[in-house]
């Protein structure tokens, strides 16, 4: 089973979108408040290169990540294959 990530502030209306789209499929996710988590604010842009929100890391089962930066709710789709 694929493990989801999303790095999100309390303000983010996209941020919002991405974890209804996660509810509405059943998909269970780790969310990380990178407004008040300064490590993992730096994760986030380490592994992304993005400082805006929502970053989402989808882990496959390979170990191998995807990251979708925004709302995309087709990329999404695709990379959890709902």
């Amino acid at each position: 089973m694929k493990k989801v990530a999303i790095y999100t502030t309390p303000s983010c209306h996209y941020c919002k979108m991405a974890k209804s789209f996660f509810q509405e499929k059943g998909i269970s996710y780790e969310e990380y408040n990178v407004a008040s988590d300064a490590v993992k604010r730096q994760e986030m842009i380490d592994k992304s290169g993005q400082m805006g929100v929502p970053v989402i890391e989808i882990t496959n089962d390979d170990g191998t990540q995807d990251h979708v930066i925004g709302f995309d709710e087709r990329g999404l789709a695709n990379a959890l294959g709902v």
